[in-house]
């Protein structure tokens, strides 16, 4: 595996705030990296620069070798870049149906992945609970065939074994994928998965899964 997409002493401020203090993270491709933090430890924010919906104020975001720091999100999306936020993740107005086939015209393999979705595809999005909303998401990132692939909290909502189907789903991308948790999933114990934990702004551990992370 080689580094497909890395922070380099980011910084990023929210006003007088700094939610990075130069935070340097390197994901490989294909791979999966996790992002562990509480909330504020910096975990989304550092998602979002990846993605470039949050400006630096300092470092570069380098990807393939290249730094990518002043490219717009728009533009890293058009190269291969998915972002799943947290929130807002499907459009709420469309069926499921349209939501998939904004994605790809062809969705069969979304609802292989998540068959739960089937019997919904009529129903208007934003009607769908928190889990179901996850499963729409995550399928649109599935069916987007990214090469980094960014998720906020991929199992939010969801119940242990659509979980753990969502990690196996997600672990088996030929893709640099990354994700944000508070915790490290119980799927992922014994998993090869980089991790890298966050507090306050600033990396405080980074290793394999399966090492001891710093307590406190």
């Amino acid at each position: 595996m080689t580094t497909m997409i890395s922070l380099r002493r980011a910084r990023v401020r929210y006003g007088p705030l700094e939610a990075l203090h130069g935070v340097t993270l390197a994901a490989p491709g294909p791979g999966l990296t996790v992002l562990l933090g509480r909330n504020g430890s910096g975990r989304t924010t550092a998602l979002r620069a990846l993605a470039g919906t949050v400006p630096l104020s300092g470092g570069a975001v380098v990807w393939d070798g290249a730094d990518v720091t002043r490219m717009p999100a728009h533009e890293r999306a058009r190269r291969g870049l998915c972002l799943v936020p947290e929130r807002q993740a499907v459009f709420g107005s469309l069926t499921v149906r349209e939501n998939l086939e904004l994605t790809a015209p062809a969705y069969d393999s979304a609802l292989d992945a998540y068959p739960q979705l089937e019997p919904l595809l009529a129903r208007r999005a934003g009607t769908l609970s928190g889990g179901e909303q996850r499963m729409l998401a995550l399928s649109r990132a599935l069916l987007a065939r990214a090469r980094v692939v960014l998720v906020d909290e991929p199992a939010q909502g969801m119940s242990p074994t659509v979980a753990a189907r969502t990690y196996e789903l997600l672990s088996a991308l030929h893709a640099c994928v990354v994700v944000a948790e508070q915790r490290l999933p119980p799927v992922l114990h014994g998993r090869p998965a980089l991790v890298y934990e966050l507090r306050r702004g600033a990396v405080v551990f980074s290793g394999e899964a399966s090492e001891p992370r710093p307590s406190g």
